[in-house]
């Protein structure tokens, strides 16, 4: 099994092969794989024999990034990469490790795969042929048939007129994930953007619609709203606003505005000022569409 070391310094500086392109994405994304050459300096960049160590990953160049009216063009790469930096040290570890570096197509955000169980990548398990197929963390169900250990976010129809709702697991794990969402002002924590990986975490990715200064958070994840925020997670935030004022908040100017830097900064106080989650009243469009 790769280390987080390892990982992260194939993530880096392995030579990256393009697989195939991901078209559900929006913008341009590549599933990747980084290979470091196995001779004795690990080959960097130019290593791509058959051996060595290889690692799966997401490549998205800035230069597919698709303009928007409400984020700079040319930002969304940077801003994965902040995101992850604030989940790293935070300790939550919800972001997989991510880098901006050169790729196939210039420059670019890569982040580690996340093996999910059946994704068909190495070191992901096939589940059974016969095993019973549980909910996503975030999934759709009849309204009169909610999981136990779920919580309704909100009811809609089906395309069949059928009414069913938007749920999500009552998981802790998942809890703290909505707290970073708030944290970093994510504007799309859509349902896919939800990962159970094989090694028992749960991960969220594609941060690029984050760490806005104007308030933009629109998530899936409403289930706690209004519920408490607990006491190590505060300890937590109260140590990430202090870091912010050292060399983690220059780390993060690299990539932030000095306005987007200060509004984090006041999300992270109003938290500890009101510990507990936020609802979605009040909110022109609180739910991202499409919600997966």
């Amino acid at each position: 099994m790769t280390s987080p070391a390892e990982a992260a310094r194939i993530l880096r500086h392995g030579a990256l092969t393009i697989l195939g392109r991901i078209r559900s994405a929006s913008n341009a994304t590549f599933l990747c794989e980084a290979r470091l050459g196995d001779g004795p300096d690990g080959g960097g960049a130019g290593g791509g024999g058959a051996g060595g160590a290889v690692l799966h990953c997401v490549y998205k160049p800035i230069a597919g990034e698709q303009p928007l009216w409400d984020f700079p063009d040319g930002t969304l790469a940077g801003r994965e990469r902040a995101s992850f930096l604030i989940s790293d040290r935070l300790g939550w570890n919800l972001v997989p490790d991510t880098v901006i570096r050169d790729g196939p197509a210039g420059p670019g955000m890569v982040q580690r795969w996340v093996n999910q169980p059946g994704d068909g990548l190495a070191g992901s398990p096939q589940p059974p042929e016969d095993a019973e197929v549980a909910p996503d963390l975030v999934d759709i169900c009849p309204v009169d048939a909610v999981p136990d250990g779920y919580l309704p976010v909100l009811r809609a129809q089906d395309y069949d007129g059928n009414e069913v709702a938007l749920v999500h697991a009552d998981d802790r794990r998942l809890r703290r994930l909505a707290v970073f969402d708030v944290l970093v002002n994510n504007a799309d924590r859509k349902g896919g953007h939800v990962l159970a990986g094989t090694d028992g975490r749960v991960y969220g990715v594609d941060h690029g619609l984050c760490l806005h200064a104007q308030d933009k958070l629109r998530t899936v994840l409403w289930g706690w709203a209004g519920q408490p925020i607990g006491g190590e997670t505060l300890c937590d935030i109260t140590k990430l606003l202090a870091a912010l004022d050292g060399e983690f908040g220059a780390e993060l100017a690299e990539h932030l505005t000095d306005a987007e830097l200060a509004a984090l900064g006041d999300r992270a106080r109003g938290l500890l000022a009101d510990p507990a989650l936020p609802g979605p009243d009040q909110r022109a469009r609180p739910i991202p569409w499409p919600a997966f």
